[in-house]
């Protein structure tokens, strides 16, 4: 069925197509004035160049205006629990683990040697926050947690023979 719909639609812009070009094939024996539909047509592109130009314009802020997207998720007034994260070859340096289901968290992430990268996965390992681990910089990943369960931290970024043992974990409990 989907088959026949397609192969019928695609005849049809195929004979579309034929007649343009014959329409054309046709209108290019007369001989016109070719001034007043230069003229017209300069005036056409220039709409349609700016149309677009301002539309593009508009769906950048639109869709920019949120950023940054690495915001606190917490409210005004809410304090949230500030975890020390340090990454080193070939483990993780947490200073708090345990949290509370909507508990807002701030993981100040750095690195003591070379870059790794910061992931969080849920018990069905879906990533649900990441950000790099950099030698002298501090990355920051904001989260609170909706759900209980041990989620796991593992090193998005190969590090070394032994980047599969970046393995910590967080309990998150009601």
């Amino acid at each position: 069925m989907i088959q026949t719909v397609a192969w019928i639609t695609s005849l049809f812009f195929m004979l579309m197509v034929a007649a343009v070009f014959g329409v054309v094939a046709l209108k290019s024996k007369e001989r016109k004035d070719y001034e007043p539909i230069k003229k017209k047509w300069y005036k056409a592109r220039t709409f349609y160049g700016i149309s677009l130009v301002v539309l593009m314009l508009v769906l950048t802020i639109y869709t920019l205006r949120e950023l940054p997207y690495n915001q606190p998720v917490y409210g005004q007034g809410k304090d949230p629990t500030i975890v020390d994260v340090e990454a080193l070859q070939f483990g993780w340096n947490i200073s708090q683990t345990s949290f509370k289901v909507g508990e807002p968290i701030e993981f100040d992430v750095t690195s003591a040697d070379v870059n790794h990268g910061f992931g969080i996965y849920d018990e069905d390992m879906n990533l649900i926050a990441q950000t790099q681990a950099m030698p002298e910089y501090v990355n920051k990943v904001y989260i609170t947690f909706d759900e209980p369960g041990t989620y796991e931290v593992l090193c998005l970024e190969y590090c070394g023979l032994a980047h599969h043992l970046m393995i910590a974990t967080l309990e998150v409990t009601e």
